[in-house]
């Protein structure tokens, strides 16, 4: 089975490491040259990438490095205990809420975005987590 590593383009590499530390309470792990850092404590390591805006991702690429507030179809959720205490962990490094916490019947959910424009997710289970809505059988 392969194993997932998380990448995520970041502009300033000393604030992304700052920010998913400090904001997510995650631990820096081994520093990869100049232009990136592991970062540890989530279920796949996330490595951070130094890369400036405007740039192309690869030499075709036809859009560029944006790092404002953007969206992609593939986003990061992080599972805590104590969502209250993630979200203003996350404010007070950097991030942004977007919209109220959201109850749902498997938990509740924050909309955010660290400071590259990245969204991401804080979720906190109830119950039976997302069984709480399982519809039918698993395969």
């Amino acid at each position: 089975m392969p194993e997932l590593l998380v990448n995520i383009d970041v502009e300033d590499l000393e604030r992304g490491i700052a920010f998913y530390v400090h904001g997510l309470g995650l631990k820096p792990g081994r520093r990869l040259g100049p232009q990136a850092r592991e970062i540890l404590g989530a279920s796949s390591p996330i490595y951070l990438l130094a890369n400036r805006g405007g740039t192309r991702p690869f030499a075709e690429g036809t859009s560029r490095r944006d790092y404002g507030r953007h969206w992609t179809p593939v986003h990061l959720d992080f599972a805590v205990d104590d969502l209250q205490s993630a979200v203003d962990r996350a404010l007070a490094a950097g991030g942004r809420m977007e919209g109220p916490i959201d109850e749902r019947a498997w938990g509740r959910l924050a909309r955010m975005a660290d400071p590259f424009g990245h969204g991401f997710c804080l979720l906190q289970f109830k119950g039976r987590g997302y069984d709480e809505i399982v519809q039918g059988p698993s395969e």
